[in-house]
């Protein structure tokens, strides 16, 4: 059968404002729930939201081929589309690769980062390419009983897909088969890396530092004749978690209840001026580390005290704490993702 036939059996010769219109849709929508996997860590919402990214990410897959017939025709964005249409395709293949081929570092890179870098890239000039058009009305047509079906046969295909490559990803044994419901793959707690969030350098810090807890002090040994051995998950965005013990001392326990129950959140301070707050009711779930598998922390894992919060993602596990106090600050109101 000739392409033209093939074209015309699936209706790619008709591609045009309902393509861009659905594509921008499941391109949003594909960004919002990935924000949200970064977000979330407990494992009810976090497989919903992590499901649903891969559903969109997939839409974007069965799509290609009615955008490619659009960027053929349009000659004077096609640069500009191709451009963003690569950038879409190398966040799309990553992520694929991140989901069924592991947790892994080549060139320094993960597939994860390569997977959000690439998207990030492509938001600024999607973003463009959405504002060059010329405004769009809703039409009655849009609406139809053929539209509608259309969309219906999109969302077939793509649950279809998304099971089918569950299906075969489990029966071949690849790391899609393992992952937990932050999409994230484990790692030995011994040979967890080191990850950094964005721009933070590894401090070294002295023996002698000291951590302000609500306007006490408190010394390393101080920290360490108070602890206790815990088993938490660090569950990092870079796309990897370990399960593992900590030397900790819960943070409820050094923060005055009076002061505490008058509280609103909790902000945890590192030495590189990154901070996370947290609601106040969270004291009795947080803890301040000073060891990990039975040794005293390592500089690049938060030396000399680090923070663990159980069910949250690894950016919010403070590394290097300088400061733990209270505020009346609502934890809402700060960015969702530290910009540092």
């Amino acid at each position: 059968m000739s392409e033209r036939r093939v074209g015309m059996l699936l209706g790619l010769r008709r591609a045009g404002r309902r393509t861009n219109l659905a594509l921008l849709v499941v391109l949003a929508a594909a960004a919002l729930t990935g924000g949200l996997a970064f977000a979330l860590g407990t494992p009810g919402p976090a497989r919903l939201v992590t499901v649903a990214h891969g559903l969109f990410g997939l839409a974007v897959v069965l799509l290609t081929p009615w955008k490619t017939m659009i960027i053929r025709r349009a000659r004077a964005r096609r640069l500009a589309s191709v451009i963003l249409l690569s950038l879409i395709v190398i966040c799309v293949g990553s992520g694929l690769l991140e989901v069924f081929g592991g947790y892994g570092v080549w060139w320094y890179l993960s597939p994860i980062q390569v997977h959000v870098g690439s998207a990030l890239l492509a938001a600024p000039l999607l973003v463009w390419h959405v504002l060059g058009h010329r405004r769009q009305r809703l039409r009655r047509v849009d609406l139809s009983r053929r539209t509608v079906l259309r969309s219906g046969l999109l969302a077939a295909g793509v649950g279809t897909t998304y099971a089918a490559l569950e299906g075969i990803g489990g029966l071949v044994g690849s790391a899609s088969g393992s992952r937990i419901a932050t999409g994230s793959h484990e790692v030995a707690a011994d040979a967890a890396p080191a990850t950094m969030w964005l721009f933070d350098a590894v401090p070294l810090l002295s023996p002698n530092h000291r951590v302000a807890v609500a306007g006490l002090s408190y010394s390393i040994s101080d920290l360490v004749a108070r602890s206790t051995t815990i088993t938490a998950r660090l569950d990092c965005t870079s796309g990897w978690y370990a399960d593992g013990t900590w030397t900790a001392t819960k943070l409820a326990d050094l923060l005055p209840q009076d002061e505490l129950a008058a509280a609103a959140s909790i902000e945890v301070r590192s030495v590189t001026g990154y901070r996370r707050r947290f609601p106040a009711a969270d004291a009795d779930s947080l803890w301040l580390a000073t060891g990990y598998q039975g040794r005293p922390l390592q500089a690049g894992h938060g030396a000399a005290v680090r923070l663990v919060a159980p069910h949250r993602r690894g950016f919010w596990w403070v590394k290097w704490v300088a400061s733990v106090q209270l505020s009346d600050a609502p934890e809402w109101g700060q960015s969702p993702f530290p910009l540092q």
